[in-house]
């Protein structure tokens, strides 16, 4: 049982030890504190003077083992559960948090044992007794551990032992339990690496010069690792990362618009501009809206790279309007963000019940500032990174219900290789593991896409 280790190339990697000591730190920020997963990484190797010292691969190395244990969270704390004598819940945070991290790379980092050991108990520093326990919990789970795991698997448990039970609770009534499955086995791997073309560019690069393979939305996948800067194509602009699942509602509402090319459209909650970026790259007036500075330099950064332009405005969404009415809006609204956990793994352990109902009151309020911004005849595109119902079907029936909008089903033609995610009443509801394996070279990806819900309406 181990990780997909052909993602990030370093199997058996024996970096540094203070890789594994900002491994520990990025841990705590996360699970005590709430970071995100990326913000502790920036965090670390900003302010800390080691970490900032640290190799890539080293610095690759402690992202990979944080990453490991958050995937692999429900599953690790249940075999060491079995080695502790109280319940985790009573155990020292930072404590848990070594075993974590010994245990991640004994179980599915395929780290050799001895140094999987050593370096883990080291992290203890002068804990003369803390140091004996971690010695002795990671020596049982090199001696039974794996089976423990092989356990886990064969009976069901693993999926939902990774999951927190609310979530998993919701996508069961949902979807299913077997749909729920397959969603969460999606997220115990490190997502691959999709790029979406630019039509504007002057040359395209090749697949086989990415070591990539063609998706049936357009969109190359390759395996991720390494940095993105140093693949070919890049700094010409020739594409950018997108996952294949956030290429469709633009896609839909290009296709909507196609008897008014030149209408414009405005992208809302735009940054980091991927979507922004499919539409600009049409002859549609682009203005990208959103209330983060710093996301929005990013978007200008891409934009930058890319060739491509779009207006772009910091405001709050909820209090800006344009100046005259537009042809087409595309509201990738705020959300819990569960559909991408497969990419970002800390998202399943910081979100909550009343995280969702938050953010679902927020979405009405972005859905009614949407409208009021279309001309007579305009289209908008709500959708969500998110797999809870409150953010997506919940919010198109509502919305459904409104007289000021006419549904547009979405016609299997429209959406080239998310056929099956169309639903009954015509919106699109993507699970991750829809979009199918690919292999390249002798490497396998598994099946993976973020999740996504999407629906669209015309002005009436």
């Amino acid at each position: 049982m181990k990780d997909h280790m052909t993602y990030n190339k370093t199997k058996n990697p024996g970096p540094k030890a203070g890789a594994r000591a900002v491994a520990l730190h990025m841990l705590g920020r996360i699970i005590q504190k709430k970071h995100t997963l990326d913000e502790a990484l920036d965090e670390a190797f900003a302010v800390d003077a080691p970490a900032a010292s640290l190799e890539a691969r080293d610095r690759g190395f402690a992202r990979l083992l944080v990453a490991t244990v958050l995937r692999r969270r429900g599953q690790i704390d249940d075999v060491l559960k079995r080695c502790l004598s109280k319940p985790l819940k009573e155990a020292d945070p930072r404590l848990l948090n070594i075993l974590r991290l010994g245990a991640a790379q004994i179980l599915f980092l395929e780290t050799p044992p001895h140094a999987a050991v050593n370096s883990t108990v080291s992290l203890a520093g002068k804990h003369a007794s803390q140091r004996g326990l971690i010695n002795a919990i990671l020596r049982r789970l090199d001696r039974e551990g794996r089976s423990w795991v092989a356990e886990q698997s064969e009976n069901g448990a693993a999926e939902e032992l990774n999951t927190p039970a609310w979530m998993w609770q919701s996508w069961c009534e949902a979807w299913g339990v077997d749909a729920a499955r397959q969603v969460a086995k999606c997220h115990a791997f490190e997502a691959p690496l999709d790029l979406t073309m630019n039509p504007r560019a002057e040359a395209a690069v090749l697949p086989t010069e990415l070591e990539a393979t063609e998706l049936p939305n357009g969109s190359l996948r390759r395996i991720a690792g390494g940095r993105i800067e140093d693949l070919p194509g890049y700094e010409e602009g020739h594409w950018w990362v997108q996952d294949v699942s956030a290429t469709l509602p633009a896609n839909l509402l290009l296709n909507t618009l196609k008897d008014n090319p030149q209408g414009t459209i405005i992208d809302l909650c735009a940054a980091p501009g991927g979507k922004t970026a499919q539409l600009a790259a049409t002859d549609h007036p682009v203005t990208a809206v959103d209330l983060s500075s710093k996301r929005l330099q990013r978007l200008s950064e891409n934009l930058t790279r890319l060739k491509l332009e779009a207006t772009v405005v910091k405001a709050d969404l909820r209090k800006w309007q344009p100046e005259t009415p537009v042809a087409g809006v595309l509201l990738d609204a705020p959300c819990s963000a569960t559909g991408t956990i497969r990419r970002h793994p800390d998202a399943a352990w910081s979100k909550s019940p009343a995280e969702v109902e938050r953010l679902s009151t927020i979405q009405e309020g972005l859905v009614e500032a949407a409208v009021e911004m279309l001309a007579p005849g305009g289209v908008l595109i709500y959708c969500t990174c998110s797999l809870q119902p409150e953010e997506g079907e919940v919010r198109a029936a509502a919305m459904r219900d409104r007289t000021d909008l006419v549904h547009l089903p979405v016609t299997p033609d429209e959406a080239p290789g998310f056929e099956g995610a169309i639903t009954t009443t015509g919106d699109v509801r993507i699970l991750p593991g829809l979009v199918a394996s690919s292999d390249i070279g002798e490497n396998s990806l598994p099946s993976g896409n973020d999740g996504f819900f999407i629906t669209r309406f015309r002005k009436s």
